[in-house]
């Protein structure tokens, strides 16, 4: 099935305007492009032609081929190109931008034949912004075509709108222009001064538009130039000049950005010999050549590396100042007092300091920790050993293979110094043999709680017999000839034991029983109103080791550390990290041991002596560690305690009789109110009254007589605990 559809004339005619404004872009395109070759010829300036080069002028690149490599595993590697050069020379290399700011930072040259270092020059990099406001028409806001010629008001201009029209600019205003017959739209117009006078058109309606002043064509095609060129990724080219007589070497260093080198071991476990450990480095050559012939070398460590933006151009905001003018005279305004003076400098002080902050300005900037120069190379501490074991039925990873690295301490640092050049293409990866020999190890379990609550894990103590540093990695296992599973290392410095773990155990359980706690109270004593106490708090928690296989086993079993508790059995753990005790226990097979951990910890309090309760010094008073001094001393508090609240317990009591009493006179006050004063009843009130406020003052006095008396009996109480101190 056909359909046909019928376009509306709103349609049509926006339709011809996308045309035309395609049509438009074209027609600048190709009016503006004019080359920068052309332009400076036509504005009569010649470029700037490189001198002519002598023979012994000009060096290649190739001629300082990479010779050095020294790969960090802090995420930088040192580079170092050599090659011999004649006469005064120039050497032009190649860096992405993205490395330049560790080539400014970290370059070293030399000129070894006698000869001297000239200057060394690359490509600046303003911000493009500020380039871009350089020029005479701004492109930093991506403007419009109406925005365009705004800002070239005033200049003339030729046109084809579709008829060719030339003119000056007066101005580009926005007028909405009516579509259909309700519909509007806004649309921008030019203004031009011609020679028949104003003319306002349309720009959806121009073709093409051409700028008359050739500089001015000029300056647009060099900021379009420079925006091209913000975009670009190109590499930039870093030239050297070094001056001199003769052939002479020289060598080029730098620090770069690149991978971390890594490493991975195989280890094979056998009962009758030691463990064999054979390592490898894993090495990616992402930079932009091959590396041919490369001395190699690997340091193992963490020097300290950053990255600080020198290539980026820095600028200072300064502050402006105004011409001082001479003027008549006009009414005066005077200044705030002194008090308020000081309020308003602290204040332009902080402007000052946000201006500073905006405009890049920092404090001291942190002190490089460059590395020493232990890159020329570095005496080793003895060759890799080769092993080899004679069992038939054990993997044999010493054959065909051998260690192609010695290695040796560069101060804090360790190295890899790979024995023969290395071939790399780039944008490759490769695997270097660095260790390959016997170390030592003794099988055991590994059990811990939070890992797997009934079965430890088969394990190793792996010790580091090796004179080599060996970095942390992944350790694929094997026992006998067999894959047994895989591991990890830390770091491991020559001479030290790490514990690694492959597989599970499941030929031995683990039972961990309910903890144990206990809470006795160890001292008491009662020292000026204090009562000082101590409780020692006990916990024990047990494991039961099952070893359901055909020969006895080492069996490590490990258990958090808290600084908080002692460790009162075992009295001494097997091993003790930063957060675990460990634990040996030998477990014979078929048969099951128990590991008992008891722990201990003292726990401190001081109350005052005048905030315990009965209760609380009825159960101090019945403790076997209290002294007998401690506990008359205890029960005098008691019973001068009780006298205080029978006192506090009458001045209540007496208190409810006046709040009774005053009850009573509000309901005679009420019935007096309804009866006649001459009346027997009336006066029987009246002399009810009199007694009750009797009774009151009676009362009160003797509230008062027993707040006197509780004050004088808590005063005493007080004096009491102040002076009382059990002896030594």
């Amino acid at each position: 099935m056909h359909r046909s559809f019928t376009l509306g004339d709103s349609a049509m005619r926006r339709i011809s305007q996308l045309v035309r404004r395609v049509a438009l872009v074209a027609a600048i395109s190709t009016s503006f492009a004019i080359p920068l070759a052309a332009q400076e010829e036509g504005t009569g300036a010649k470029p700037t032609a490189p001198a002519e080069a002598k023979p012994d002028d000009a060096k290649k690149a190739s001629d300082l081929p990479l010779k050095k490599i020294v790969l960090f595993n802090s995420g930088v590697g040192f580079y170092e190109h050599k090659g011999d050069i004649t006469g005064n020379a120039h050497v032009d290399l190649k860096f992405k931008v993205d490395d330049v700011n560790d080539l400014l930072k970290s370059m070293v040259l030399q000129d070894m034949g006698g000869g001297r270092i000239s200057t060394i020059n690359y490509d600046s990099k303003d911000p493009i912004t500020r380039t871009l406001k350089t020029f005479a028409i701004d492109l930093t806001t991506n403007p419009t075509l109406a925005d365009l010629l705004r800002q070239i008001r005033g200049e003339q201009i030729q046109i084809d709108a579709p008829t060719p029209i030339t003119g000056t600019i007066v101005g580009v205003e926005k007028r909405k222009v009516r579509v259909g017959k309700e519909e509007t739209v806004e649309q921008d117009f030019i203004t031009l001064l011609t020679d028949e006078g104003l003319r306002s058109i349309n720009l959806d309606s121009v073709m093409r538009i051409k700028l008359s002043d050739p500089q001015l064509n000029k300056e647009l095609t060099q900021a379009l130039k420079t925006l091209a060129m913000g975009h670009s990724t190109d590499k930039k080219t870093v030239s050297l000049n070094f001056l001199g007589e003769g052939k002479r070497p020289v060598s080029v260093g730098y620090i770069q950005e690149s991978p971390i080198w890594k490493t991975s071991y195989r280890l094979v476990l056998d009962d009758k010999e030691k463990p064999f450990l054979q390592g490898w480095a894993i090495v990616e050559n992402t930079t932009e050549e091959d590396w041919n012939d490369v001395n190699l070398t690997l340091v193992s460590g963490r020097p300290i590396s950053f990255v600080m933006d020198l290539y980026q151009p820095l600028y200072l905001r300064r502050p402006v100042v105004q011409p001082e003018l001479h003027a008549s005279l006009t009414s005066q305004t005077y200044g705030q007092s002194l008090a308020d003076a000081d309020g308003e400098f602290m204040r332009n002080g902080r402007m000052a300091e946000q201006m500073d902050r905006r405009s890049g300005i920092t404090g001291n900037a942190p002190a490089s920790a460059a590395p020493t120069d232990n890159f020329a190379g570095s005496s080793t501490r003895g060759a890799m050993g080769m092993g080899g074991g004679s069992s038939k039925s054990r993997l044999q990873l010493s054959r065909g293979v051998q260690a192609a690295a010695q290695g040796g301490d560069v101060g804090e640092l360790f190295q890899y110094t790979i024995d023969t050049p290395v071939k790399l293409n780039r944008q490759q990866s490769a695997m270097l043999p660095i260790v390959n020999e016997k170390v030592e190890g003794e099988k055991l379990s590994i059990y811990n709680q939070r890992v797997h609550a009934k079965h430890p894990l088969n394990g190793l103590k792996l010790k580091n017999a090796t004179k080599l540093h060996l970095m942390q990695g992944p350790i694929t296992v094997f026992d006998g000839n067999v894959y047994a599973g895989d591991a990890r290392i830390e770091d491991l410095p020559p001479g030290s034991e790490r514990l690694v773990s492959y597989a599970m155990d499941l030929d031995t359980e683990v039972a961990p029983e309910q903890q144990k706690h206990e809470n006795n109270l160890m001292t008491v004593k009662l020292v000026k109103g204090t009562l000082k106490t101590s409780h020692k708090t006990t916990r024990e928690q047990s494991f039961i080791v099952k070893n359901s296989g055909d020969s006895e086993k080492k069996v490590l079993i490990e258990y958090p550390l808290d600084s908080n508790w002692t460790l009162i059995a075992p009295k001494e753990p097997t091993e003790k990290t930063r957060d675990l005790y460990r634990f040996a226990v030998q477990a014979k097979a078929g048969k099951a041991e128990t590991l008992t951990i008891k722990e201990e910890r003292i726990n401190r309090q001081s109350i005052a002596a005048s905030n315990l309760n009965e209760t609380s010094i009825l159960y101090y008073t019945n403790s076997k560690v209290v002294s007998e001094e401690t506990k008359k001393a205890l029960q005098e508090i008691v019973s001068r305690k009780k006298e205080i609240q029978q006192l506090a317990q009458q001045q209540n009591n007496k208190q409810q009789q006046i709040q009774a009493i005053d009850q009573e006179q509000n309901r005679i006050r009420q019935n007096m109110n309804q009866l006649d004063r001459a009346s027997e009843l009336y006066n029987r009130y009246v002399k009810k009254f009199g007694e009750q406020e009797t009774k009151i003052e009676t009362l009160r006095t003797e509230i008062q007589d027993l707040q006197k008396s509780q004050q004088e009996k808590q005063k005493a109480l007080d004096e009491f605990l102040i002076n009382f101190s059990e002896k030594e």
